[in-house]
C-alpha cells in the first residue's frame, strides 16, 4: 500500500509509534512519561513537539524537513538549547526562501 494511503500514524517509526501509545497510556501525562523513559521534562516536550510536527507534515502530505528534525533531535539530546534551534531553523527558512 503508497505511503500516501496510510494512517499518518501508521507511518511513524517503531519508536515513535511506541512513544504515542505510552503518552495515551498515561493520559497525556508528560511528566508521567518522562519518568517511564527516565529522561527530563524539557527534552520529552521536545520529542513530544517533534512528532507533532511529524504528525502535521504526515497529514497534509509535506516533506519533511531535514533541517527542523535534526534540529529536533539534537534538542532531545540536550545538545542544543530550544531557543538556540528555533533561531537556526529561522535564518535556515529564510535563506532557503531567499535562494532563487
Amino acid at each position: 500500500m503508497p505511503a500516501e494511503s496510510l494512517h499518518p500514524l501508521d507511518q511513524l517509526e517503531p519508536e515513535d509509534k511506541e512513544f504515542v501509545l505510552r503518552f495515551v497510556q498515561a493520559s497525556g501525562s508528560l511528566k508521567e512519561v518522562a519518568q517511564t523513559y527516565g529522561v527530563s521534562y524539557p527534552t520529552l516536550r521536545a520529542r513530544l513537539d517533534r512528532l507533532i510536527e511529524r504528525l502535521g507534515q504526515l497529514a497534509d502530505r509535506r516533506k519533511p524537513d531535514p533541517m527542523a528534525d535534526a534540529l529536533a533531535k539534537l534538542i532531545e539530546r540536550g545538545e542544543l538549547a530550544t531557543r538556540s534551534a528555533r533561531q537556526i531553523l529561522k535564518l535556515h527558512r529564510e535563506q532557503s526562501n531567499s535562494e532563487p
